[in-house]
């Protein structure tokens, strides 16, 4: 205790001194039930919230455990506070329930009688509760199984849902048996989710989150709807189900703005379900089109508003949701896990590539100066115009250049926000770009070129940030993003992280504009890759041109 890493401060906030010998092992554990939030180069600051706690106590992890962790690397004592509000935070979990009836009813059932009476006393509750017959059971509206969640985890008292779930159609599905199998840590996500039946499975980039998809859907052998973000993940989670599993073409339908097929797995994308026609949702009737025993979530953290409303009346089926992170940045964390469900597993990316499951990556900023009239454009420029122009400040053409040439035989990946910047790089470089405007087929062209090595260098939008499979991708560089997206980081590193069949370790540029907001930005993107254990290295364009 007297030298650790960790600093637990009466507030809830943990501070890890990133130099410490022992720094890797805390952030490691400390992770399963604290939130980064601010990731500079040699203190850490985290927080220990209470959706964090109830993530992990839902995980498994006891509240016991967790303090165990703190005691074990803390420098100074845990504040007894800390302590204390840790324990009942953690206790809070379980302490009410839903459950059926003897009649199928939904119960909402506490043990503990003063916290059921303070809940059905609430007024957005009491409107969801429709019997009370005995002391320690309220009866909930057929219809509310979603929204009392929500209500409940809003007021501080998350129920653990036990009301089972509807099998659906049953529908053979099984791995095939051709010299693969699932991965241990697979393996144990899918036993986990099949125990549960709702739930976020958190695997990085690369780790195979389709497999465990695969893996859930040959457990439960029912009919399953499959949500992606795009057409392209689409095609990929049809072609990985062909090659993976027993599920042939005519029995996997696709859903989306260019077909409408339902089969009994049939695999939709966001934008088909919340697209409106006429002021309504035009295509929720997919929701509705089979008896679903299983629906999966992929990249759970993009998952429009829109959707969790539609999940709400959705409770009695199982539902899977796959994600490289928990973080959203439009702060709705606490529906995922009300609608969804809560963590079920997470593997750390490290503690995967140290298994030798996902390739290591070496990350680096490269920061540029701003020629004196650009700092002056900067420096009048309006508020929502900095970004912009740090961001596409044309230093950072000469910049990507100067790295591809350190990479000379390696496949490299260029991406950016603004498509005008695109457009230069894409002519600078001599390379094909991919946007939003690229048709699906010549994407997918390009995108299996790369694969095959025919075309080295992609320069792409933020189309490629998610679901494309380009394993052989071993150089990012990152012009310019979403502001402080982490989801984003998340997704771009994870291009990087598949195994290769080359010997090449990953490596991550990003270039930012010294002294500008982008800097700023680049920062809070920074925090997720703090979370997962990788550093940056700082590099000027002195030391890339080396």
């Amino acid at each position: 205790m007297a030298d650790g890493p960790l600093i637990v401060q009466s507030d809830r906030t943990v501070l890890l001194e990133v130099a410490h010998p022992d720094a890797e092992a805390a952030r490691h554990e400390l992770a399963v039930f604290a939130e980064l939030e601010r990731a500079p180069e040699h203190i850490h600051t985290y927080r220990i919230t209470r959706l964090g706690l109830w993530n992990a106590r839902a995980a498994g992890h006891t509240a016991e455990g967790m303090l165990e962790t703190l005691d074990r690397f803390t420098r100074f004592p845990v504040p007894p506070s800390v302590a204390t509000d840790l324990r009942e935070t953690v206790g809070r979990y379980g302490r009410l329930t839903i459950e059926r009836g003897e009649e199928g009813e939904l119960l909402l059932r506490s043990t503990d009688r003063a916290v059921l009476a303070e809940v059905s006393r609430n007024k957005r509750i009491q409107n969801l509760l429709i019997g009370h017959p005995d002391p320690d059971t309220h009866v909930i509206d057929a219809w509310a199984r979603g929204q009392i969640k929500q209500e409940l985890l809003k007021i501080g008292w998350p129920a653990e849902d036990l009301a089972g779930y509807t099998p659906g159609t049953p529908h053979e599905i099984a791995l095939a048996e051709d010299g693969w199998s699932l991965r241990p840590y697979q393996e144990q996500a899918v036993d986990t989710f099949s125990a549960d039946g709702s739930g976020v499975v958190v695997l990085p980039c690369g780790a195979g989150k389709t497999l465990v998809g695969a893996g859930a859907m040959a457990a439960t052998k029912t009919t399953t709807l499959i949500l992606v973000t795009n057409t392209v993940s689409a095609r990929q989670w049809r072609d990985e189900l062909l090659a993976r599993t027993t599920l042939t073409e005519d029995e996997i339908g696709e859903y989306s703005g260019q077909v409408k097929e339902i089969k009994p797995v049939t695999i939709a994308t966001y934008q088909i379900l919340t697209s409106k026609r006429k002021g309504q949702y035009a295509h929720l009737d997919v929701l509705d089109a089979l008896d679903w025993g299983l629906i999966l979530y992929d990249e759970v953290h993009l998952l429009p508003a829109p959707v969790f409303k539609l999940t709400a009346d959705l409770q009695a089926r199982r539902r899977l949701g796959l994600t490289a992170t928990l973080v959203r940045e439009d702060g709705r964390e606490g529906d995922v896990f009300s609608l969804i469900g809560p963590k079920r597993f997470d593997a750390p990316w490290k503690e995967i590539e140290q298994q030798g499951y996902i390739s290591p990556a070496a990350c680096y900023e490269v920061r540029i100066d701003l020629p004196a009239s650009e700092r002056l454009e900067y420096a009048a420029a309006a508020d929502d115009q900095r970004y912009r122009i740090a961001a596409t400040a044309p230093a950072k053409i000469d910049a990507a250049r100067e790295i591809i040439a350190r990479h000379g035989d390696e496949q490299i990946l260029v991406i950016g926000q603004y498509l005008d910047q695109l457009q230069e790089l894409s002519d600078a470089l001599g390379a094909p770009q991919i946007t939003g405007a690229t048709p699906v087929d010549e994407r997918e062209e390009l995108f299996q070129a790369f694969r095959e090595g025919t075309e080295r260098i992609l320069v792409v939008s933020k189309v490629a940030n998610f679901s494309v499979d380009l394993p052989e991708a071993s150089v990012a560089i990152q012009v310019s993003g979403s502001f402080g997206s982490r989801q984003e980081e998340a997704q771009r590193l994870g291009r990087l992280l598949r195994p290769k069949r080359s010997d090449h370790t990953a490596s991550f540029y990003t270039l930012i504009a010294r002294d500008t907001v982008d800097q700023e930005f680049a920062q809070n993107r920074q925090r997720f890759l703090a979370e997962q254990g990788y550093s940056y290295t700082i590099l000027d364009t002195e030391d890339i041109a080396a």
